[in-house]
This record gives structure tokens, C-alpha cells and sequence, in this order.
């Protein structure tokens, strides 16, 4: 019985090694993809004030919940970081991109860009991601359900 315990234990230690490497591999991949897309967004940064700060805001705490949503794989709680996940980026766009509406003026030019489609697309695909989370997260509850019966 102890020897059988043991091994479980193994089992389960050995998947979390396995689940924390897979996140780190993959946050990893994902700032570097970062960093490669910042090098094209710098040039921007000059005439936008607080830009780089709002994006790496961003970054950090999608790979946070990237991370911690990996970890908990296999379970329920997986599912529920996928949909903070969706929630902290339509909240996100919405915050920061203000409405959609930008204006700005560079010496005696006023530009006004108007990001409201933009804003509109983003929100959507955010809810079909949102879709998408809760949807498996009452598969996986039904499947439970459905194995805990046989």
C-alpha cells in the first residue's frame, strides 16, 4: 500500500515538473514573439506617451494567467483562468483604448484616428474566446459527471 502511494506521489510530482515546464517554455515564447513585435511598435512609442508601459502591463499579466491557467491543467480551475484570461483582455481594450476614439496633436497638426471597429473586432473575438472557455469548462464538468456515474 505505501510502495503504491509512493508511486502516485512520483506520478504527480513528476506531471506538475512537466505542466511548470510546458508554461515556462511557452510565457517564454510568448514575450519573446513580444519583443520581436515591439521592435516594429518602437518608432510609435515616441509620439504615443505611456505606450511601451500599457503593452508590457499587458504582457506581464497575460502571462501570468497563461502560466497559472497551464499549471492548472486537468482541472476545473483551468477553465476559470481561461475565462479571466478573456475577461482581462476585452477589459483591457476597452480601458485603454478609451471608447476608440484617439486625438492628438503634433505642432500644428491635430489627428484624430478612429479605433471603434477596431475595438468592436477585438471585443467580439474576446467573447468568442469567453464562449469558447465556458463551453469547455461544462464539458469537462459533464464529463466528470458522466464518469462518476459508470
Amino acid at each position: 500500500m505505501a510502495n503504491n502511494n509512493n508511486h502516485n506521489s512520483k506520478k504527480t510530482h513528476r506531471n506538475f515538473l512537466f505542466k511548470a515546464i510546458k508554461a515556462t517554455a511557452k510565457a517564454i515564447i510568448f514575450y519573446v514573439i513580444y519583443l520581436f513585435l515591439w521592435s516594429f511598435l518602437a518608432p510609435v512609442s515616441e509620439f504615443v506617451p505611456g505606450l511601451q508601459q500599457m503593452i508590457e502591463a499587458f504582457v506581464m499579466v497575460y502571462i501570468v494567467l497563461m502560466i497559472v491557467g497551464d499549471l492548472a491543467s486537468g482541472t476545473i480551475f483551468q477553465y476559470f483562468f481561461n475565462v479571466a484570461k478573456a475577461l482581462f483582455v476585452i477589459g483591457y481594450l476597452i480601458i485603454s483604448l478609451g471608447g476608440g476614439i484617439f486625438g492628438m496633436t503634433f505642432e500644428n497638426i491635430n489627428l484624430m484616428v478612429d479605433l471603434r471597429f477596431f475595438l468592436a473586432v477585438a471585443t467580439l473575438l474576446g467573447l468568442l474566446g469567453l464562449a469558447k472557455s465556458v463551453l469547455q469548462a461544462v464539458n469537462y464538468m459533464s464529463e466528470k459527471a458522466e464518469y462518476g456515474r459508470v
